[in-house]
């Protein structure tokens, strides 16, 4: 594996002799509006900054050098971003400045790979001087490192990568082995819910925990700099308490992505994880390289370089946990991996635009897709908060006040995203910036060919770190396949609930034509489902490598064939896995055994303890586990049969009657893909010739408010007719039910009628002429006030 450096300054000692100076670009001290990207020093050896301004040239990045007075030529590694496409034009252009004058040379216009381009002369006066990085776009210029040699001497710096990586080392003084840390029970690498997840739960069993993120932020995923739903349910199936932990930090924000990066809430993730006090937390740390045992059966350690500062640390280790998503620790440890040729899921950059209330100029975009209003899907309106994620945030702390929504506020979603044919890890770079082109050429066809609309938009968040979905998935000693999800076949290990269907993207057909190379707007595909609200037991012998023998998986890079992974990927679920491997790794430390002799040995210690409340705690890995006074209080679990989606019929006042208590006639679907809903499911039809009847009594004559449940769905009924059968005759009302209720948990008011006592009354649901599926849920009623 390549060497990947850092961010110090060498001071030339010998003025006659000097070596050039070698300066990271990361290690500026004042970065301005330059972006660390680190998402790619695998491909091309080192973080990089880069001036993400979408469209507006952010504020130069400054640092101060101290070298002899001469004159000197300066390199820049860097590269022209669009160049690979064949595109027109060069939009990450950025000057360097010495002292505040320009070097006569602009940057970023060349190359279609990573390459020094020179400047110079550099006349310096002696001691220090102030460099700075101007960008001219807005438009994701970037650049690795700069390099100062004094003129006379005779140096070049290589192109090739080996050689300039050699480079780098040797011109920073680095040491040839890096220092070690002390000897952790457990290391884990990669801060994204299944990472949280597995650090917080070992620690919570007295283990020292080494948690490792090469981000400043945690959550992966769902974090603000991706802004991903966490999605899949927890708290449920064979072990009720896994989940817990995860809703400890799990984010409550009401769109994807939100007005404000804020609802997805990095602090409460951080503070978290800070709260254990024997977690180790090193953000902004990127782990690229392992040293295994002698016989090279387990990880001693792995080499983890902080992307600010440059210094190198190799973590020791008994145990090691790879939450990459990319299976980056287990493919470096040699471990057996599964990994699709073609047609894999994709990368994600979302995006939004802002009504700021006033027109906004947008600059020519000739570099970015050609797009016209027929290439992409309209962004969409977000949803106001409280509406769609009401439950979701009902009973939990958020931290902030969610920012009110949204009509001032369109969003591009997770199908936004491309790379399905392109290489998952080498192409990755490429995958990215073909994501800006084409929300660029997105926002550039909207405000040029939809003007009257969009002539006071502006785009004020374009995700520069992208959320991947499928690439490495180690090999355990179980790969699980999705028909054992089907058949509801249950192993002896089964654990983690999986509840999403097994959900698969693809291009979307109607938008790849004009770019068939790389399509950039996907589809869902909904194959085999799953039990929804129980969850399918992932077993646990997918959460560790068959090959090395102290490695775990929690995540992404799980022992699942692909179709599993449909399921088993998004983010609370994975974080469950966390959890799980957290409990394992408790046992392999306290009873001297490996993550297989878990399983071989010492299932049912490990069932217990995910039988137990996430907030326990043992304070050594001897100590007893107890509830702490101070644990943090969830919201009560839903009860059997349901789940947190739905609203538990026995918490609404007055007379209740749910759906599966109605007198149906017709074809009736049931469904829970709208939620909140009531008791276990909704029902749904089109059928013209079908109805619904809720039959109840009341016990006191009097006037009492009727209300119905249901969420809005475009595909609902316009005018659905709901009659009541009250003490003074039928009475009917015309729902739309394509517009939501007020209320968020769907409750919307028929009115007010008189019931007497013992006299059976009635609401009853037609079909016919309803202008779409009429939707039943539960009829409530209620005395009135």
């Amino acid at each position: 594996m390549k060497s990947v450096l850092l961010a110090t300054l060498l001071t030339l000692a010998t003025a006659a002799h000097a070596q050039p100076l070698w300066l990271e670009a990361e290690s500026f001290s004042t970065p301005g509006g330059w972006v660390l990207d680190t998402q790619f020093i695998d491909i091309m050896g080192s973080p990089y900054l880069m001036a993400h301004g979408m469209g507006k040239p952010v504020k130069d990045a400054t640092t101060d050098i101290d070298l002899p007075a001469g004159t000197y030529t300066l390199w820049a590694r860097t590269k022209n971003w669009v160049a690979p496409f064949n595109a027109t034009g060069a939009p990450g252009r950025f000057q360097i400045t010495v002292n505040g004058t320009a070097l006569d040379h602009t940057f970023g216009t060349t190359g279609k790979d990573w390459q020094w381009e020179k400047a110079g002369p550099v006349k310096l006066s002696g001691g220090k001087a102030t460099l700075a990085l101007h960008d001219l776009t807005g438009f994701d210029g970037r650049i690795d490192a700069l390099i100062l040699a004094k003129d006379g001497e005779d140096f070049t710096p290589p192109a090739d990568f080996a050689a300039t990586n050699k480079l780098r080392r040797q011109l920073l003084g680095l040491p040839e082995k890096a220092p070690e840390s002390p000897e952790f029970d457990l290391v884990v690498v990669g801060g994204g819910y299944s990472g949280m997840g597995a650090a917080i739960s070992g620690a919570r069993q007295g283990l020292k925990v080494a948690f490792i993120q090469n981000r400043p932020v945690l959550g992966g995923n769902g974090s603000s700099e991706i802004q991903v739903w966490a999605m899949g349910g927890t708290r449920r199936g064979l072990y009720p308490h896994l989940g817990e932990i995860v809703e400890e930090f799990a984010d409550r924000a009401s769109n994807s992505p939100a007005a404000s990066p804020q609802e997805f809430n990095d602090k409460l993730k951080e503070d978290t994880v800070n709260a254990e006090k024997t977690i180790s937390l090193h953000l902004n740390t990127h782990v690229y390289g392992v040293e295994m045992t002698a016989d090279k059966k387990n990880i001693r350690s792995v080499i983890g370089l902080d992307t600010k500062t440059g210094k190198e640390t190799r973590f020791l280790g008994k145990l090691f946990v790879d939450c990459t998503g990319h299976g980056s620790v287990g493919a470096l440890a040699g471990a057996e991996f599964m990994m699709e040729e073609k047609g894999r899921m994709g990368m994600s950059n979302m995006w939004v635009m802002q009504n700021l209330k006033h027109p906004v100029t947008w600059p020519a975009t000739p570099w970015a897709l050609p797009l016209t209003l027929e290439d992409f899907p309209e962004p969409k309106p977000m949803a106001p908060v409280g509406k769609k994620n009401a439950e979701n945030m009902k009973g939990y702390d958020l931290g902030y006040t969610p920012t009110p929504a949204p009509e001032d506020y369109v969003h591009g979603e997770w199908f936004w995203e491309s790379g399905f044919d392109k290489h998952p890890l080498n192409d990755l770079e490429l995958i990215r910036d073909h994501n800006f082109r084409a929300v660029y050429g997105a926002v550039s066809a909207l405000k040029t060919l939809k003007a009257d609309k969009y002539a006071d938009f502006d785009l004020t968040w374009l995700a520069y770190i992208g959320g991947p979905r499928e690439s490495r998935r180690i090999v355990g000693d179980m790969i699980l396949n999705g028909e054992d999800m089907v058949k509801g076949i249950i192993h002896p290990d089964g654990c983690v609930p999986t509840t999403w269907d097994q959900d698969l993207h693809y291009p979307k057909e109607q938008y790849a034509k004009n770019f068939p190379d790389n399509p950039f707007i996907s589809r869902a595909e909904f194959g085999k489902h799953t039990d929804r609200k129980n969850g399918y037991p992932v077993p646990y012998r997918c959460f560790y490598s068959k090959d090395i023998g102290n490695l775990f998986m929690a995540g992404r890079t799980i022992s699942v064939e692909r179709h599993a992974l449909g399921s088993t990927r998004v983010m609370r679920t994975c974080g469950m896995m966390g959890e799980v491997v957290g409990k394992a790794a408790w046992i392999c430390v306290r009873h001297h055994t490996t993550p297989r002799g878990v399983y071989e040995q010492y299932l049912d210690i490990l069932k217990d303890l995910m039988s137990q409340p996430g907030a326990m705690r043992r304070d050594t890995l001897e100590g007893n586990l107890y509830l702490p006074a101070n644990a943090k209080k969830l919201p009560d679990l839903p009860p059997p049969g349901t789940s947190a989606d739905s609203i538990d019929p026995k918490k609404l006042e007055g007379i209740v009657i749910d759906d599966t208590e109605a007198e149906l006639t017709g074809k009736w679907a049931h469904g829970e893909g709208l939620k909140p809903y009531v008791g276990k499911h909704y029902s749904y039809s089109s059928d013209q010739t079908a109805s619904a009847r809720f039959p109840f009594s009341v016990k006191q004559t009097g006037n009492y408010e009727v209300r119905i449940y249901f969420q809005p769905h475009e595909n609902r009924a316009k005018t659905a007719p709901v009659t009541i059968l009250t003490a003074d005759g039928e009475k009917t009302v015309t729902v739309d039910q394509t517009k939501a209720p007020k209320d968020p948990q769907g409750a919307y008011s028929l009115g007010t009628y008189k019931f007497n006592s013992g006299e059976e009354s009635a609401v009853i649901f037609r079909t016919a002429n309803a202008g779409g599926n009429v939707h039943l849920d539960a009829v409530q009623v209620l005395p009135a006030k």
